[in-house]
């Protein structure tokens, strides 16, 4: 039995019919929980004896929105963590999809692991989802008069507005977007000798 199939083996007893969907795939094992046992199985994964996950490396969001550019059956915004149990040297990645595209919201681990405060406010900022609560939520990346979420797949790649400093009025001031978006067509070159070859 190897290491993988004892950590299967463990996750499986610990949060039972919690885990929505188990894959397995490049010696790494992701668990997906839904929302409203997230945070439960948050604290299951850290406190069972048998996992001990003591430590949160990180939090993504992520839009599943034309997801490896296939159109996304189901919630379109996921959050993504990965977990570290130093004492049993492995690792799991847990994947909780928010209910609702219109408003994403799933709890906030930061009750479980308090480094995820940052995480969160980061996929906040860039993704619009909201950790239900999160003691300070608020942009940690782009600024407080920002307008949007940059990272979402439906943000325009040149943004909305665009900031630069007036020497009129001696400050910076934010302005529409005056870049014209264009295509880039790569350059082809037919020359049959190009750079030597034959």
């Amino acid at each position: 039995m190897s290491r993988l199939d004892i950590l299967q083996a463990a996750l499986e007893a610990a949060l039972g019919a919690r885990i929505k969907k188990l894959v397995r795939d490049r010696g790494e094992l992701t668990i997906t929980v839904a929302a409203a046992d997230y945070l439960a199985a948050a604290t299951q994964l850290r406190d069972d004896p048998s996992l001990h996950f003591e430590q949160l490396v990180d939090i993504c969001g992520v839009d599943y929105s034309a997801y490896k550019d296939q159109p996304q059956e189901g919630p379109r915004f996921g959050v993504v963590s990965h977990l570290l149990s130093v004492k049993h040297n492995w690792r799991v990645r847990l994947k909780v999809f928010c209910p609702d595209d219109d408003l994403p919201v799933v709890d906030s681990i930061t009750p479980v692991w308090n480094s995820a405060n940052w995480f969160e406010r980061e996929a906040f900022d860039l993704y619009g989802i909201l950790f239900d609560g999160h003691v300070d939520l608020r942009r940690i990346l782009t600024d407080y008069g920002f307008i949007g979420h940059p990272f979402r797949k439906d943000f325009p790649t040149s943004g909305h507005v665009e900031m630069r400093y007036d020497p009129e009025q001696k400050r910076v001031i934010y302005q529409p977007v005056t870049i014209e978006p264009r295509e880039i067509t790569p350059r082809i070159i037919r020359e049959d000798n190009y750079g030597g070859l034959h």
